[in-house]
């Protein structure tokens, strides 16, 4: 079969002969010929670089059991005094066969998909290059080699989970966007599943407009071994998958999707917030994986602090202390509480409505979201703190805090008197602003970490902040008292999934 430049020879075996030190003996190849001949069985390739001290050669699957009965009979004295180990066959093979001059990234992206020829041979001159892949990753495989040497589009598969605010956002831009992403950057995204907490919506040829709908009417059951099972069974190159989620449940996943051959993009803050071992060990597991994370949104919805950090922290400049408005949410509910009649309840119910806050405000309000998004700056800084160091100013009252979330929203009005008096006291031309600092010294293994509402001068640069924007003000050695300062949109679901697309998008470019 021809399948533009590509070869395919399918039903395909490889009979492994290994041993200690047979292959420094003269005619071992032309006996393994002569033995095979004489059943009539064709040998298609030969390799001796597949194994060490082994050689491999191709067969039709049918032949397989007969070559290697034959094989043992030539071989018979030789396995007697151990110089040929073993015999064996590896069935339901296909070989691909093709030109192309630049092979190395050919591997690269079949190696990145979790493709692992089992034999290579690799003619010198030409660029012939032969391969021998398990018939369950022909297609990947395929799809893989004809985007490297006929610049077909790459399609990256996608598979979303979550899809409130953030995700039902994000499912949307993609949709809007994928023509002239495929007419800009030769990339066709396609989303393949969808998956709530209760349920698991796939299409192996891309979900659509009516993606929704569909969503509705699915009996799959949301299970992470069912998604894989699905990948694996459709042989999808190019995986992502995109945690649009708040769930403390799911980031236990990353690690087997990373092994699964997923690339990771994630605005769930919880992960990289877990204990620092786990942490750094889904690190080394990417790396081993040659898997990536992508995490932007994490801190600062779709603005680009954390991969100004990365790059501040890997070129080697000294940041002394990250400080700011870190939460959209609190920093819209405080910039109007500070200058309007409202009540607080009133604030935070708006703030709800306009989706800036997360599905429990009290995730805001009790500074966790916060503290979450300080430790995750200061682990990008290689420092050991867990949750425990950060020193958290809880902004709602003891008898709210164990309570239902719809009780919780139903009882705001308690806030009111506890936020009058914070106002009252304020000092003229002051604002309140709920702010997140990481400080001390940055070069020890912990930083300290503080988490509380303030007063700040209504002119100054953390006072003057509008609707729900952030602001971050990077300290380092060289600026000295001038920090580099990045401030922008912080709340929003089309900000975040705008935040995660860019991670996608980001992604895609280098598989």
């Amino acid at each position: 079969m021809n399948n533009n430049t590509i070869t395919i020879y399918k039903n395909k075996a490889l009979i492994n002969f290994e041993g200690q030190d047979f292959l420094g003996q003269i005619g071992v190849d032309s006996r393994i010929f002569h033995a095979l001949n004489h059943q009539k069985i064709s040998v298609g390739i030969i390799s001796q670089q597949a194994i060490e001290n082994g050689i491999s050669v191709l067969v039709d699957e049918k032949d397989a059991d007969n070559a290697v009965a034959s094989l043992e009979k030539e071989f018979e004295k030789e396995k007697k005094f151990g110089i040929v180990s073993t015999i064996f066959s590896i069935k339901e093979l296909s070989a691909l066969s093709f030109d192309t001059d630049n092979f190395n990234k050919i591997l690269t992206a079949l190696q990145k998909n979790k493709i692992f020829p089992l034999l290579l041979n690799q003619v010198a001159q030409g660029g012939k290059v032969n391969l021998i892949v398990a018939n369950n990753q022909l297609e990947k495989s395929i799809s893989i080699i004809e985007t490297e040497i006929n610049g077909k589009a790459k399609t990256v598969h996608l598979a979303l989970i979550g899809h409130g605010n953030v995700g039902g956002a994000l499912m949307n831009q993609i949709l809007e966007s994928s023509q002239e992403i495929l007419h800009r950057k030769n990339i066709q995204l396609k989303v393949v599943a969808i998956a709530n907490s209760k349920k698991l919506l796939v299409d192996q040829f891309g979900l659509g407009k009516d993606w929704l709908q569909r969503m509705k009417t699915t009996a799959t059951e949301s299970k992470v071994e069912n998604l894989l099972n699905f990948t694996k069974n459709h042989q999808f190159e190019n995986l992502i998958v995109v945690d649009n989620t708040a769930s403390k449940d799911f980031v236990a996943h990353y690690p087997i999707f990373a092994e699964h051959g997923f690339d990771v993009v994630s605005s769930n803050k919880i992960f990289n917030t877990l204990p620092i071992e786990t942490y750094r060990n889904f690190r080394k597991l990417l790396s081993i994986s040659s898997k990536k994370y992508l995490y932007e949104t994490n801190v600062g919805a779709g603005l680009p602090l954390i991969d100004t950090i990365k790059l501040l922290h890997l070129s080697g400049e000294n940041i002394t202390r990250i400080k700011g408005v870190f939460s959209g949410s609190l920093s819209y509910i405080f910039n109007q509480f500070s200058v309007r009649k409202d009540t607080f309840s009133t604030i935070v119910q708006e703030a709800m409505e306009k989706g800036f806050t997360e599905p429990d405000p009290r995730e805001d309000l009790s500074g966790n979201d916060v503290a979450r998004k300080l430790l995750i700056l200061a682990r990008e800084l290689d420092l050991r703190n867990e949750m425990q160091d950060v020193v958290i100013q809880n902004l709602i009252p003891s008898h709210l805090q164990t309570i239902s979330k719809p009780e919780f929203i139903a009882r705001l009005k308690e806030l009111n008197p506890v936020f009058e008096e914070y106002k009252s006291n304020l000092p003229e031309n002051y604002v309140l602003r709920y702010v997140g600092d990481l400080h001390g010294n940055l070069q020890q293994e912990k930083g300290l970490l503080d988490v509380q509402l303030m007063c700040v001068p209504a002119h100054s640069a953390l006072g003057q902040l509008k609707g729900s924007d952030s602001i971050f003000e990077i300290y380092t050695e060289s600026y000295g008292e001038n920090p580099i300062v990045i401030m922008g949109a912080g709340a929003g679901a089309e900000v975040t999934a705008r935040g995660v697309f860019g991670d996608i998008l980001r992604l895609s470019d280098t598989k």
